[in-house]
């Protein structure tokens, strides 16, 4: 495992976890191994289009995430298995107690969420959490590792909103802080930190934000992305509202949304998905049901 940055210090909350191990047996991929503390929760295995690839929904029954909570998700994909993991609605990142304004460094206990990858050779794992909301003067701490081996591939995105924009509720207190780490065969692909303060001008810089409240990143990793897919990633309609941007790595693609709708994101990261997968994976998408509801 790669090694993290020691976790900030929290007042005490919800200590949860969840490890789940997925494996091809018989030309199907199985859910071999599931194991929780706390209020971290998934349901049964579903195979909406067949037995190759395993979907997964993840539960928080307490709906929100508070000061002092730490969560954890660990997810070992082991050689040649496909699952895909979502979540049933967005995560809330509640008010801490103590904030009234940026003074989160001395106040407010902090709450986390760390998710860790691990995705074995000729595997792919499919990351499409819905969108965390964080509320305005809240103290949170969000962190993605994903570690590949082999030709292993991924596909993942993350939505992030500031404030409760359609309640009027702006982000103007509190901090949070992201992470994200994709590895391969031990040696760094991607790495981007990043910490938003509700009175930091980057929020409203013609050079950051730009006043948005909404911002997403999707990335498919894989060892061989075809020169032509980022011309059909860019064909692909970008939403009316929003800016959006696409750019290509070595063995990697990563598609950008600022702006103010979630929902904008969602619709254009799963029309994005939609041609990634077949190029990938050579399959066609399959939606959750959850995202219908």
């Amino acid at each position: 495992m790669i090694p993290r940055e020691p976790a900030i210090e929290t007042a005490p909350g919800w200590q949860a976890r969840l490890h789940l191990r997925y494996a091809y047996r018989d030309g199907k991929t199985v859910l071999i191994e599931r194991n929780h503390i706390g209020p971290l929760r998934v349901q049964k295995a579903l195979y909406p289009e067949g037995g190759s690839i395993c979907h997964t929904m993840v539960l928080h029954p307490p709906g929100g995430i508070a000061g002092g909570d730490q969560l954890e998700i660990g997810v070992d994909a082991e050689p040649a298995s496909q699952a895909l993991l979502t979540t049933p609605g967005a995560t809330r990142w509640y008010k801490s107690g103590g904030i009234e304004s940026n003074e989160y460094q001395s106040k407010g206990a902090a709450a986390a969420q760390h998710v860790h990858l691990a995705i074995g050779n000729a595997a792919m794992l499919e990351w499409f959490p819905q969108e965390n909301i964080v509320f305005n003067a809240a103290n949170a701490e969000l962190s993605t590792v994903i570690e590949l081996a082999g030709n292993a591939q991924y596909l993942g995105w993350d939505i992030l909103c500031l404030g409760r924009a359609a309640s009027g509720e702006r982000f103007t207190a509190g901090c949070v802080r992201q992470r994200v780490e994709l590895w391969r065969d031990k040696r760094r692909l991607w790495l981007e930190y990043g910490t938003l303060r509700g009175d930091d001008d980057i929020l409203r810089s013609v050079a950051g934000l730009q006043g948005a409240t909404v911002t997403a990143t999707l990335i498919a990793a894989s060892q061989h992305i075809d020169k032509g897919l980022l011309g059909r990633c860019r064909e692909v309609a970008a939403p009316r509202e929003g800016q959006t941007g696409i750019t290509a790595l070595p063995q990697l693609l990563l598609a950008r949304y600022l702006g103010h709708s979630a929902e904008a994101a969602r619709h254009y990261f799963i029309a994005l998905w939609s041609v990634l997968r077949p190029a990938l994976k050579g399959v066609p998408i399959c939606a959750p049901r959850i995202w219908q509801t």
